[in-house]
């Protein structure tokens, strides 16, 4: 039996775990949640985690980054994650650090549990495509060899953004003027860019304004408001954002799809797609995903599924842990 630690490394939070695994099967022993910002260094929480007297035999982190030469440079902390430090620091050599999606694409394969958004998909063997929306937008591959899944990291969250109507053609060019230029679809597709759509449709007049949602955005995290408001009240303004953002993530969803031709599923993790699963649900989401022209034909009968649990990642990263201990 083999003891073995799990990480799931994000800009806002991070979620470490050990477990024990021997075969195919996991045993959770501890696990505990950090606001990621208040560490100066991932060696720091990992330590506070740990203890002392600790024993592993095997690690692996999911990590917000790119991975270069197992070395991440966070992207939305101050963090740099090196591999070889952090095997000294554990004492074991089977360490490997992988991209946050590739964690969750490799999380996807543990669970059963769905939401089926395409009502006309027909199950298939064949590669998945992962996009997860949360702090950040990324996006995965899980190449299906035949056999066996490997996952495949990007940076596709932060492709350009492409506008599919007169609305997101104006929306471009507000974001274009925000951001100086680059306009990337995580502008959009994240927490943060909830508060981008409502501002939009603010400058054009889309709405009359509420005094007392925009007296509850100045209090608190005014994404949340937003994103949250839109699901429970009238607001013009805050229904409109979600309605863009619905067919946005969609949209994304389906050019990811026609890259790579995921005939085993797109899947959409990340932190977002639970908190607003009846507004994905509408037929916004699958419109955006199924308006590809002379080519929807390729992709209309693909599974697209949203993943409601929190821990793919994780589970993702025991898993890999789990094969590098060789035990599994």
């Amino acid at each position: 039996m083999a003891q073995i630690l799990a990480g799931d490394v994000g800009g806002t939070k991070t979620v470490l775990a050990i477990y024990e695994t021997e075969g195919a099967e996991f045993s959770e022993i501890r696990k505990q949640t950090f606001p990621s910002g208040k560490h100066e260094r991932f060696e720091d929480l990992l330590l506070e985690f740990l203890g002392a007297g600790f024993s592993i035999d095997a690690a692996t982190f999911g990590i917000a980054g790119p991975i270069k030469e197992q070395k991440c440079i966070t992207t939305n902390l101050p963090w740099t994650i090196d591999a070889a430090k952090l095997a000294k620091l554990l004492n074991t050599s089977k360490i490997r650090l992988l991209n946050d999606l590739e964690a969750a694409a490799y999380g996807v394969l543990q669970l059963e549990h769905f939401h089926e958004l395409n009502h006309q998909a027909i199950q298939q063997n064949g590669h998945i495509a992962v996009i997860a929306a949360g702090t950040g937008l990324g996006e995965a591959i899980l190449f299906f060899d035949g056999k066996d899944f490997h996952a495949m990291p990007s940076e596709g969250g932060h492709c350009e953004f492409a506008p599919q109507n007169e609305l997101e053609d104006q929306l471009l060019v507000f974001l274009r003027e925000r951001f100086y230029g680059h306009v990337s679809i995580e502008r959009i597709l994240s927490g943060d860019g909830f508060g981008n759509l409502y501002d939009f449709l603010k400058s054009i007049d889309f709405a009359p304004v509420n005094p007392d949602i925009e007296a509850q955005m100045a209090n608190t995290d005014r994404n949340a408001i937003i994103s949250k408001s839109a699901l429970t009240t009238d607001d013009a303004l805050c229904n409109q954002a979600m309605k863009l953002f619905c067919r946005i993530y969609g949209a994304e969803a389906g050019n990811l799809a026609l890259k790579c031709l995921p005939n085993g599923g797109v899947y959409i993790a990340g932190g977002i797609a639970p908190k607003i699963l009846p507004a994905l649900q509408s037929e916004l989401f699958m419109e955006g995903f199924l308006d590809k022209g002379r080519m929807t034909h390729a992709i209309e009968k693909m599974p697209v599924r949203i993943v409601d649990n929190p821990e793919a990642p994780l589970l993702g990263a025991a898993h890999f842990a789990s094969k590098l201990s060789g035990r599994n």
